[in-house]
């Protein structure tokens, strides 16, 4: 048994040896990634170079019989390259032309006694809770039908600013809305939270026994889905839980019901008959406000920004560390698969940090230079 762990200790003594030397030798190696780095700069080259490391990476494999060390190689060479490429952006602090060329630092949000804020529904909904918490109930805001009208409104000059919901604490991201954000020319400068509690609403005199239709916004249904689910009735999607509430007012109908809040039930004369029905309590929806100008203000902490990746070993892992290396933290990642693109995504993340920060800087430049469709959808 003691010949038996000499052996172990032998053999763990040389591979240590050898793991000194990678450490040596690496260290050596970032030392010439720097000066490559700043002979880039200074040749106004670019940090990230696809073609040559491709190339490389089929030399470094080249002529390696057994497939598992091949694998191994290319494994440890891609991370070798990855982490050189974040060494270069970090010391280069090559200047960021997109983030100066497209975004401008104020101190505030600017507001003027005409400003207007467009959100989407109808007054009672949550979104002009959103709206009125952000920007104060005096603020002129005025609805319309559905979300890409919010968009449509601000690409017109109709409208300097406007509300959206983006994500729920309990159902996750509002479909379409990243889509939205990705196909028009608006910026996010701001976010609110508004505490969603669902009632059951219906005209006066009605019993819960009688109602068979239900009527709400997808996510006010998936938000209530277990209490729906023992009434066994038949749910219906429209475009806001508020335009629900007029609607059931509208029709006037003994057996239909809305999902929205108290605001709708007092704005349309509906009763509530059955109150915070959603199957979490702590239940909160977060709103991002838009607007045409590309903004951020010096105290802002929140950066969303997309892309696109091919669905290849290790893309994403890459990406995302650039993050790692520059000390940011990732809060929010969303993956959507390409239209007409298989086995490739868009990513849509949200991390902490200021446009004006070179950590950023050095990261989002990173990010950029290795992904494609690259946006950033604002810094608020």
């Amino acid at each position: 048994m003691e010949d038996k762990k000499q052996t172990l200790d032998a053999i763990r003594g040389k591979i240590q040896d050898v793991d000194y030397e990678i450490a040596a030798l690496f260290e050596k190696r970032m030392k010439y990634a720097m000066e490559l780095g700043l002979a880039k700069k200074e040749a106004g080259a670019p940090i990230y170079d696809r073609n040559r490391e491709d190339e490389k990476l089929a030399e470094i494999t080249r002529n390696r019989s057994n497939p598992f060390i091949r694998k191994g190689l290319e494994e440890v060479f891609i991370q070798l390259l990855s982490i050189s490429r974040k060494y270069q952006y970090h010391l280069v602090h090559q200047r960021d032309r997109y983030i100066e060329n497209y975004f401008t630092e104020v101190p505030e949000l600017v507001m003027f006694p005409d400003t207007r804020v467009v959100y989407p529904g109808v007054p009672g909904s949550f979104s002009e809770m959103a709206c009125e918490k952000f920007f104060g109930p005096e603020t002129d805001h005025y609805c319309v039908v559905n979300f890409k009208d919010v968009a449509l409104a601000l690409n017109n000059g109709d409208a300097d600013y406007g509300v959206l919901p983006i994500e729920n604490s309990s159902a996750g991201d509002v479909t379409g809305v990243y889509d939205i954000l990705l196909d028009n020319d608006v910026c996010i400068v701001g976010e609110e939270f508004v505490k969603v509690d669902h009632c059951l609403l219906a005209c006066p005199g009605t019993k819960i026994t009688d109602i068979d239709t239900v009527y709400s916004h997808p996510q006010g249904l998936m938000q209530c889905a277990p209490y729906l689910e023992k009434l066994k009735v038949n749910q219906i999607s429209v475009e806001n839980t508020a335009i629900a509430a007029e609607s059931v007012a509208r029709n006037g109908r003994p057996n239909e019901a809305a999902i929205a809040s108290r605001r709708a039930a007092e704005l349309y004369g509906l009763e509530i008959l059955a109150e915070s029905i959603n199957f979490e309590s702590n239940n909160e929806t977060r709103f991002v406000i838009l607007s045409k100008k590309r903004q951020y203000t010096s105290d802002a902490g929140k950066i969303s920004i997309c892309f696109s990746l091919l669905h290849e070993s290790g893309t994403l892992y890459n990406i995302l560390s650039h993050f790692l290396y520059n000390d940011l933290n990732l809060s929010h990642i969303e993956s959507v698969p390409l239209p007409d693109k298989q086995w490739e995504y868009r990513f849509y993340i949200d991390i902490t940090g200021n446009l004006h920060d070179q950590a950023v800087r050095n990261a989002l430049q990173g990010v950029r230079d290795e992904v494609d469709e690259f946006k950033i959808l604002g810094n608020y």
